[in-house]
């Protein structure tokens, strides 16, 4: 005699391969090979940070921002809110979007809820055109 699947296990099942997946996109995949970057290891040249703009370097948890022509800022990748890695810079802000939390590319504080704390401040320097962590 076979033992079909019922409804219940066949939507349990999915509900939980979905909670797996979404959980995954935001956050820790598991993986603990990547660390947090070595200081004195470069970042990016000056070059390819936007003025009043940024980029995210997701490997190293770190965004550099360049608030105004060539100055330099640099804040943890995760969101103060529910620790989510940041998605992107645009509009003069570091956006979050679990939640919708944005930070100014200027000193980190919060711009938009629902985060609460800025993002920590990470130590750079800026040698010439390169971009390292201090």
């Amino acid at each position: 005699m076979t033992h079909r699947p019922t409804r219940r296990t066949i939507l349990l099942a999915s509900g939980a391969a979905a909670l797996v997946a979404g959980c995954s996109e935001y956050g820790d995949s598991g993986d603990s090979s990547s660390a947090a970057a070595s200081p004195g290891q470069e970042l990016a040249r000056t070059s390819d940070i936007p003025v009043g703009g940024g980029k995210i370097f997701k490997d190293e948890q770190v965004v550099v921002t360049q608030p105004e022509k060539d100055q330099f800022k640099a804040f943890s990748n995760i969101c103060t809110h529910q620790r989510c890695p940041v998605a992107n810079v645009a509009d003069g802000t570091i956006n979050c979007t679990c939640h919708g939390s944005k930070f100014s590319i200027k000193d980190g504080s919060v711009a938009n809820p629902p985060a609460t704390q800025p993002l920590p401040e990470k130590q750079i320097t800026v040698t010439g055109n390169s971009i390292s962590l201090a």
